[in-house]
C-alpha cells in the first residue's frame, strides 16, 4: 500500500494534536512483528492519530521500523522524536476529524480597540460597558463624594478631620497604639 503525504501545515496541526497523547503501543526487544503491525493497526483505526514507543536504542532501526509502518498501514509519519514515532491516518468513516478547523466559538467576546473592556459577568447578561456611561458614572461618584465645589487646581477637596478629643481605641503593645501626636507618656 502506498504511503500516505501530508502537507507542512498539516503535519504543524496533527504534531499539536499529539502533543497530549500517551503512547499506546510499544515495540520490545522482538521489534516489528507480525501482531506489532496489527495493534497499530487496530489503533489507527480506533484514534487515527497515535504515538507508538520504539523500545530499541539504534536510530537507523527506528526509521527503518517507521517507513516499514507507514508503507505497510498506508499512514502518515508526522514526528519522530527519539524513541517516541507519531503516525497519523485518517478514518473516512469516523464522525470527528482531527485536522478539521475548528468553530469560532460563540461565546468569544470579541470588541474593537475603541470598545472599553467589558467584564464577564456584564457580558453574559448581555450588557455593555459604553464610554459615555462610563463618563456618566464617573461623573456622579465625583459629585456625591464631594459635594462642595472642588478647590483650586483640579483637586478635590479633602474630607474632614475627626475632632482632636475623639480617639481611635487600638490594641495595647501593638504597632497601631502609636499614633503621632498622641503618644503615651509613661
Amino acid at each position: 500500500m502506498p504511503k500516505l503525504d501530508i502537507t507542512s501545515q498539516e503535519r504543524s496541526a496533527l504534531r499539536a494534536a499529539a502533543h497530549p497523547l500517551r503512547p499506546v503501543v510499544l515495540i520490545g526487544d522482538r521489534g516489528l512483528t507480525e501482531s506489532v503491525l496489527k495493534e497499530i493497526d487496530l489503533n489507527l483505526k480506533a484514534h487515527q492519530l497515535i504515538k507508538v514507543r520504539v523500545a530499541g536504542d539504534d536510530r537507523e532501526a527506528r526509521n527503518t521500523m517507521l517507513e516499514t509502518i507507514c508503507d505497510t498501514l498506508s499512514c502518515a509519519s508526522v514526528h519522530h522524536l527519539g524513541k517516541t514515532l507519531i503516525i497519523y491516518r485518517p478514518d473516512p468513516t469516523a464522525r470527528t476529524q482531527i485536522l478539521a478547523k475548528p468553530t469560532e466559538a460563540p461565546t468569544r467576546a470579541v470588541r474593537k480597540p475603541s470598545e472599553p473592556y467589558t467584564p464577564k459577568k456584564l457580558a453574559a447578561t448581555g450588557k455593555m460597558k459604553t464610554r459615555s456611561g462610563e463618563k456618566a458614572r464617573r461623573a456622579l461618584s465625583r459629585s456625591e463624594h464631594s459635594p462642595e465645589p472642588a478647590s483650586a487646581g483640579n483637586r478635590p477637596a479633602r474630607p474632614a478631620r475627626p475632632a482632636a478629643g475623639t480617639r481611635i481605641p487600638r490594641r495595647t503593645g501593638s504597632a497601631l497604639s502609636l499614633r503621632s501626636g498622641l503618644r503615651r507618656r509613661g
